[in-house]
């Protein structure tokens, strides 16, 4: 007889019980569990000691916990003034279906508000969220793949 896993259902969440911190003090964050919600949510390895750095550089970051527990956080990266974009918008899995990637998106967009251009690259497969937050796919954006899996990701079908 076969085993059956079955997947939890993200568990149910009172988003006011939640802490939204917007530019904390990075000491504080545990950049080793910052790489663990990466890799939870099948991206790229991530090196503490690197995603500190690059969270370091970014000018908005925003961390939100459930109690002591880091549950989704996200970040912008811009010049100043006139292009932006938003960067790292992960949400534990077992969180996820309760509006936390919403919040992330539309409070580091509302930082963003005097931008000529802002924009994001959605993760694949995600781009029907965004559309649903009424971001809008653009016709001239381009990639300079870093190797075969974003070619394969990131680019339309039949680029070579």
């Amino acid at each position: 007889m076969e085993k059956m896993t079955l997947a939890m259902p993200p568990e149910k969440l009172d988003k006011d019980s939640l802490v939204y911190k917007v530019n904390p003090d990075l000491s504080g964050i545990d950049w080793a569990y910052v790489c663990e919600l990466f890799a939870k949510v099948n991206w790229r390895t991530r090196l503490a000691e690197e995603i500190e750095q690059a969270f370091r550089k970014s000018s908005w970051t925003l961390f939100v916990y459930k109690q002591e527990q880091l549950i989704a956080f996200g970040r912008t990266i811009d010049d100043g003034r006139y292009y932006a974009m938003l960067g790292d918008i992960v949400v534990d899995p077992d969180f996820q279906g309760n509006g936390l990637g919403k919040v992330l998106v539309n409070k580091l967009n509302s930082l963003l508000e005097n931008y000529h251009f802002v924009t994001l690259t959605a993760a694949p497969g995600k781009g029907d969220f965004y559309k649903s937050l009424g971001w809008k796919k653009q016709t001239t954006a381009y990639i300079w793949p870093q190797g075969p899996k974003q070619l394969r990701q990131h680019t339309e079908e039949g680029e070579v």
